[in-house]
């Protein structure tokens, strides 16, 4: 009987072990999981876009802090310009050029779909506010008599918001290192400036965005 209950005893003991080896395998997944990765980046980016029917240069700037390689959460701020020769003619004078110039920024929210796959895809959310200017173009300088660094003087200018959702097919390239394809559309509040559409701002966006970090 006393051999019996050892053996019972062993049995028990062998059941517990397995079932808690099974737990931790198992174990489900919290927030604050011991299991779970977590990093961030930095990143800048380039893209193309088209502002008052005009090629523009857009670029920028991002920060994030990664969950567990699905979900991103950060700042990010963006500049840009449209093309040199923007004709905008302001009051009787044919001869003054303007272009549009400016930026936005705020926070941005990204789930990534399959983020530790070499090809992964991430769907990036801006939402903030900037500022543009019709700014006077005298050819950045370019004449002897010109200021380099000043461009020339603002005539307009206006705030407005910003909401600019996007999709960006992912490559690690690296561990540390990764490059994407973007494209975006950003929606804007109206724009009041002289001679200029409310909707100036709103339209498709594309270009390549570089990541550096723990991912």
């Amino acid at each position: 009987m006393k051999q019996l209950s050892i053996f019972l005893v062993l049995i028990m003991a062998a059941l517990y072990a397995g079932a808690q080896d099974d737990y931790r395998s198992d174990e489900v997944e919290t927030i604050f999981s011991r299991n779970k990765s977590n990093g961030g980046y930095g990143a800048f980016s380039i893209g193309y876009s088209q502002i008052d029917g005009r090629d523009a240069l857009i670029t920028g700037a991002r920060g994030a802090f990664i969950f567990d390689h699905s979900f991103a959460i950060g700042l990010g701020g963006y500049g840009f310009v449209n093309n040199l020769d923007y004709d905008s003619y302001v009051g009787d004078n044919p001869e003054e050029r303007f272009m549009l110039a400016g930026g936005y920024g705020g926070i941005f929210l990204e789930p990534i779909i399959a983020g530790t796959k070499p090809v992964h895809v991430s769907f990036p959310i801006l939402v903030g506010m900037g500022g543009i200017a019709l700014v006077e173009n005298n050819g950045w300088g370019w004449e002897w008599d010109i200021d380099p660094y000043h461009p020339g003087h603002e005539y307009d200018h206006d705030l407005f918001f910003v909401f600019e959702p996007a999709v960006e097919l992912e490559f690690n390239l690296t561990r540390f290192f990764r490059t994407s394809a973007y494209a975006s559309y950003r929606f804007t509040s109206d724009i009041d400036l002289y001679d200029t559409e409310q909707d100036v701002l709103r339209g498709f966006n594309f270009g390549m965005t570089f990541k550096f970090g723990k991912f």
